[in-house]
């Protein structure tokens, strides 16, 4: 059992009659650990501990604060299997990416590490004796909800960019998958972020964020997960007026034309598409292939589909770990119940693993009409939707014909093409010959309902700082 405790001012709290929650395993179901539920008092707590700890923070100098934020990236690091243990334990992806996703984590910090040395201002040109000068402020106290499907990057775009701004953080991990969140910021604490500084709060979650963003401590809020709580969140940040960076839902595209290298694409896509489960925002899910290479590129897919060795993320071979909830696999037999009824094929998969934990086969449909739900809403789980298309101007119709846009995959030799895709897709990332949306120096977002605001690169840490300009006279 590996049980999960609240973070609070730098001390740690359990028990004291405090309610909490199971912690499960999604490979077989069974009860791993119990996760701590903030009180009403706690939550109190967190926010005059931030609120002091932001002044400390801030007024930290950036020599220190670089020095503190690299060496919790080393302890990251030192610490990253057991960080990715805990990951393939509660959320059920491979060792391998939980691993890997911890290694990412220690990345980003270092860039946020150096980051903080280069939040530059600017002097604009004025007559003599005259002086106007731009400054970035730190926003204040940061309240940060992360998803369950990146139980430690998600909460590492949180509280990174934010501790380099000089802002304090509270943050709440999911309470499906708590003990990576909870080791990143144990880290932070261990190489000198003062405990007031950073925190980690568990609870139920909407009743934590009321909690949270009703309290003018708290300046700004960042999120990652569904659409409609996020419209849900930002209704709540605009009571007081607090700013706010959302990461939504999305649907990606992925445009495939004549003239690609269709066997590149393939072996790029497919993995893509079955990394942890398709439980992945950027996940690539509808495939809009030109008329030429559809039945290529529809049964390339499907080989490399069923190629998929499916099992316990624990195995050494494993390359989809479960789904890591029954609402996501009751949410696959739906979607993909409705594309059947509505003419859809299933070329291959479609259904359940077995009876135990949540495994579910890697699936690819066709033919499946635009009105089907599938089609529309963000099935989240391993399924690729393959149509064919009959040319340039239909495909960018489709990619955009969706209220969401935070990512998008092209694969096209064509320089002009590549072009025009880059003008034209209604996108926050778009990736051409490539599967990667997502880099430590580079800004992660979206655009319409996949949300605002940016996480990563230097948009990261702007994100949590605030404007002045001082004029002088």
């Amino acid at each position: 059992m590996n049980d999960s405790h609240l973070l609070i001012g730098g001390k740690t709290l359990t028990g004291g009659g405090r309610d909490d929650a199971e912690v499960l395993d999604p490979a077989t179901g069974v009860t791993v650990g119990r996760v701590t539920h903030a009180t009403p008092a706690d939550l109190d707590h967190a926010l005059d501990a931030a609120e002091k700890g932001f002044k400390a923070w801030r007024d930290t100098n950036a020599d220190q604060r670089t020095a503190i934020l690299l060496k919790a990236a080393g302890l990251i690091r030192e610490r990253a299997k057991d960080i990715g243990t805990s990951i393939t334990r509660e959320q059920g992806k491979p060792l391998k990416e939980g691993i890997g996703e911890t290694i990412y984590c220690a990345m980003l910090l270092e860039f946020y590490a150096q980051e903080i040395k280069r939040i530059y201002g600017r002097t604009l040109v004025r007559p003599a004796g005259s002086r106007v000068e731009v400054q970035y402020h730190p926003v204040g106290p940061v309240a940060g909800f992360a998803a369950w499907n990146f139980p430690a990057l998600n909460v590492m775009r949180k509280i990174g960019g934010a501790l380099a701004a000089g802002c304090s953080t509270i943050v709440k991990p999911s309470e499906e998958t708590p003990s990576a969140g909870l080791a990143l910021v144990q880290a932070l604490i261990d190489a000198g972020v003062p405990g007031d500084a950073v925190q980690c709060v568990f609870g139920e979650p909407d009743a934590v964020s009321r909690h949270l963003l009703a309290s003018p401590v708290i300046r700004k809020v960042t999120f990652t997960g569904s659409t409609a709580v996020g419209k849900h969140l930002a209704k709540l940040a605009a009571e007081d007026l607090k700013i706010a960076t959302m990461e939504l839902g999305g649907h990606a595209p992925v445009l495939v034309f004549a003239d690609a290298d269709i066997d590149k694409a393939l072996d790029t896509m497919a993995a893509a598409k079955f990394r942890n489960a398709g439980q992945v925002c950027v996940s690539p899910t509808r495939f809009l292939v030109e008329e030429p290479v559809f039945e290529k590129f529809r049964d390339g897919f499907v080989e490399r589909a069923k190629a998929v060795k499916v099992g316990n993320g624990f195995d050494a071979d494993t390359d989809m770990g479960p789904m890591a909830s029954a609402r996501g696999l009751e949410r696959m037999e739906s979607m993909i119940g409705n594309a059947k009824g509505q003419g859809g094929k299933v070329l291959t998969g479609g259904e359940r693993i077995g009876n135990q934990g949540g495994f579910h086969q890697p699936t690819v449909l066709s033919e499946v009409p635009v009105d089907a739900e599938i089609m529309n809403e963000e099935p989240f789980g391993p399924v690729a939707i393959i149509n064919s298309m009959k040319g340039e101007d239909a495909m960018i119709a489709e990619a955009n014909r969706l209220p969401y846009g935070l990512a998008a995959y092209s694969w096209t030799s064509n320089p002009a093409r590549r072009r025009r895709l880059a003008a034209e897709v209604e996108t926050g990332m778009l990736a051409i010959d490539t599967g990667g949306v997502s880099a430590a120096d580079a800004p992660f977002g979206g655009v319409k309902w996949s949300g605002y605001g940016s996480e990563d690169g230097r948009e990261g840490v702007l994100a949590c700082m605030v404007t002045k300009t001082v004029h002088e006279g």
